[in-house]
């Protein structure tokens, strides 16, 4: 048995707990979380399974791991590193190796070096792996691009789609890519850098840096998606002329000619969600997964299926393309 800590219990750590229950060679142990009200409670309430399980929820890592033993721990508390790290670093000095959904860890080897350093080392010295991966970045954008590859002899371009409809999505996705925001709001919060998803950087220097592509120039847009007709959903009632989403995109260029271009749109009823790659080169090739990858159930997913693969990995910080080959792990570990 697997004994896990969970750290995070909001709504993609919740959705995990109910994922790591029904695997018979997992154990859940424990959980962290800084919130008050979830601190000294039962796990399954506070998850909202609706049923104890006898598992507590500490108020800190230090706290737990007092109580319990714990081979690997699952980490799912925001999307931002700078914010992560100190908790990243206290996982990996408690000699534990991590699983994170922290999107700007899937790949942070380019924009952010030197937390990749520190975090790279510290793992290495305690003999621990650590990995940021989930959906997105961790599989559409980089990880299913790039098996796409394997069968080409020659790339010329690749272009990728993920369109997502965001307006059955839980409540922090949809204030993180602005609902209900002013035009005016949303391009202040771009200018603090903490507006719209987060990853397709990483996502872009994964493919780049896997395929040797060095690029001359990089062109990166952030727009709001503005609604033209009043939209409703569970947590927003939109009007006219209110942000709905955002349409992002990120390309590289070599000698003039856009060489990898990825797209991302998600916002509230977005038409034709899919998720979709083109690759021109020998051969050249089109693949679309209709309606799109389900979030946060593939999150879950993802990081519940990698715990094996973390466990037989060398130490150090891993990304997507450093492990043995993702697959559903349905059997016993």
């Amino acid at each position: 048995m697997v004994k896990v800590l969970q750290y995070g219990v909001g709504s993609i750590g919740s959705k995990t707990v109910k994922a790591l229950i029904s695997k018979p060679w997992i154990e859940v142990v424990g959980a962290v979380d800084s919130d008050e009200t979830k601190k000294d409670r039962d796990l399954g309430i506070v998850a909202g399974l609706n049923r104890r399980l006898d598992v507590k929820v500490y108020g800190s890592l230090a706290e737990a791991l007092k109580h319990v033993k714990v081979d690997i721990v699952l980490h799912t508390t925001s999307s931002w590193l700078d914010l992560v790290e100190p908790q990243i670093l206290e996982i990996i000095e408690s000699k534990l190796s991590v699983i994170s959904t922290c999107e700007e860890l899937a790949y942070p080897w380019r924009r952010s070096p030197e937390a990749a350093k520190r975090i790279d080392e510290a793992a290495r010295k305690n003999g621990v792996v650590v990995l940021g991966t989930g959906v997105n970045p961790g599989f559409v954008l980089d990880t299913m691009v790039l098996s796409l590859t394997s069968v080409c002899i020659s790339i010329d371009k690749i272009e990728a789609w993920r369109i997502v409809d965001a307006s059955k999505r839980r409540l922090p996705l949809q204030k993180k890519i602005g609902s209900g925001m002013s035009v005016e709001e949303f391009r202040r919060a771009v200018q603090k850098g903490r507006m719209g998803h987060v990853g397709l950087r990483e996502s872009f220097d994964m493919i780049a840096d896997c395929l040797g592509w060095s690029f001359n120039y990089v062109r990166e847009s952030l727009e709001p998606v503005v609604a033209s007709e009043t939209i409703e959903t569970e947590f927003f009632k939109i009007k006219p002329g209110q942000v709905i989403g955002v349409s992002q995109s990120i390309g590289g260029f070599i000698d003039g000619f856009e060489k990898l271009k990825l797209n991302l749109q998600m916002y509230l009823n977005a038409k034709n969600p899919r998720d979709s790659v083109k690759i021109e080169g020998v051969p050249s090739l089109e693949f679309e997964v209709k309606n799109g990858i389900p979030g946060d159930e593939a999150t879950v997913a993802m990081i519940v299926n990698m715990i094996p693969r973390v466990l037989s990995a060398e130490p150090g910080l891993k990304t997507m393309k450093d492990l043995k080959l993702p697959f559903a792990w349905l059997k016993e570990f």
